[in-house]
C-alpha cells in the first residue's frame, strides 16, 4: 500500500488517467491498422485483440489486486466497468450522434444482438456463481469462472460466423441503419496510416508501446486508487465499481467516439458489447493468480442463521 498524502495519491490517480487516455487513443488507432494489415478484420483473432486492447487497464488492476490477495478493488473495477462502459452508450449517443435517429438505431443489426445475448449470458453465470459455496475450488479455479471463460470462447466463435453472414432478411441488417459495413472506420484508420508513411513495424511499435503505457498506468491507478479508499474509508468494491471503473473506461470512450465521428456506429456498439463480454473472464484470472474465489459469494450460514 502507498503511503502517501492523499493529494499526492490523488495526482497520481489523474496522471494514470490522463497517460491511459491518451495511450488509449493510440491504442485503438493502431489495433485497427494492424488488424487491416494482418487482416484479422472481423475474424476470432481481431475480436480478441480489440477485446484485450480496451481493457488492457482492467487486466493491469487484476493481476496487480491478485498478486496482492485483495480482491475486492479488481471485483469491484470489473462489475461497475461493465455498468460504466454500458452507460458510455449513452454518452456517445449525447454527444457524439447528430440528428434525430439515436445510436442504437444507426446502429440496428441482429449481429449486435448475437454481441449483447452473449453478454447476457456471461453475466447470468456471474449472478448463479454468487450463489455457490465460497469454498467451492478446485485446483485452483471455480466451476463458475471457467463457465464463464468457455462461455466468452465459444461465443465469439458464434459471433464471428454470425459476422460472415446472416440467414435472416437483409442480411440482418435493419432498414435505415448505417449505409457503410460495420468496421469501415478500421480501414479508414488503416488509410491514414498507409497515406501518413506508418509502417507496419512502426504501427506494430508504436501499439506495444501504448500497450506498456497502459499496463503502468493501470497498476498506478489500482495502488494510488487503493491507497486513496482507505484513507477515506471507502470499501474497495465501492472504489472500484464507481471511480476506478470510470477511469478504466476511457479507452472505451475515445475508441467509441472515434467509431461514432467516422459514422462507424454499429462498431462502436459491438465494442462495448465484446468490451463487457471479455470483463468477467477477468475472474478466471484473478482466482488464478490469488488461489481464491474471484466472483462474488454468499457467505457460508452460521450456526446462529440456521437456528
Amino acid at each position: 500500500m502507498l503511503l502517501l498524502p492523499f493529494w499526492l495519491l490523488v495526482l497520481i490517480f489523474l496522471a494514470a488517467a490522463g497517460a491511459i487516455w491518451v495511450a488509449g487513443i493510440h491504442l485503438s488507432r493502431y489495433a485497427d491498422v494492424l488488424s487491416e494489415r494482418l487482416h484479422l478484420g472481423a475474424a476470432l483473432g481481431g475480436l480478441i485483440l480489440l477485446a484485450i486492447t480496451t481493457n488492457l487497464p482492467e487486466l493491469a488492476i487484476t493481476v496487480s489486486a491478485a498478486i496482492q490477495g485483495d480482491l475486492s478493488i479488481a471485483v469491484g473495477n470489473i462489475l461497475g466497468g461493465i455498468a460504466i462502459q454500458t452507460a458510455v452508450l449513452a454518452l456517445l449517443d449525447l454527444i457524439g450522434v447528430r440528428g434525430a435517429r439515436s445510436l442504437t438505431y444507426r446502429a440496428g443489426s441482429l449481429l449486435l444482438i448475437v454481441e449483447a445475448a452473449l453478454v447476457i449470458a456471461i453475466l447470468a453465470v456471474v449472478i448463479a456463481g454468487s450463489q455457490t459455496p465460497a469454498d467451492l475450488i478446485f485446483i485452483g479455479l471455480t466451476p463458475d469462472t471457467v463457465l464463464i471463460a468457455a462461455i466468452w470462447v465459444i461465443g465469439l466463435l458464434l459471433v464471428t460466423r454470425a459476422g460472415k453472414g446472416m440467414s435472416w432478411y437483409d442480411d440482418g441488417q435493419a432498414p435505415d441503419s448505417q449505409l457503410e459495413p460495420m468496421g469501415h472506420s478500421r480501414a479508414m484508420q488503416e488509410e491514414i496510416a498507409t497515406a501518413t508513411g506508418t509502417s507496419t513495424a512502426k504501427a506494430a511499435a508504436i501499439f506495444i508501446a501504448a500497450a506498456i503505457v497502459t499496463l503502468v498506468a493501470g497498476v498506478a491507478l489500482e495502488r494510488s486508487g487503493s491507497a486513496m479508499a482507505d484513507q477515506i474509508g471507502l470499501s474497495g468494491l465501492l472504489f472500484g465499481a464507481t471511480v476506478l471503473a470510470l477511469a478504466t473506461s476511457l479507452p472505451e470512450i475515445s475508441t467509441g467516439l472515434a467509431a461514432v465521428k467516422m459514422g462507424d456506429y454499429k462498431l462502436a456498439v459491438s465494442d462495448i458489447f465484446g468490451g463487457n463480454a471479455f470483463l468477467p473472464v477477468l475472474f478466471l484470472l484473478a482466482t488464478g493468480i490469488s488461489g481464491r474465489p474471484s466472483c462474488p459469494r454468499r457467505r457460508p450460514a452460521t450456526s446462529s442463521s440456521r437456528r
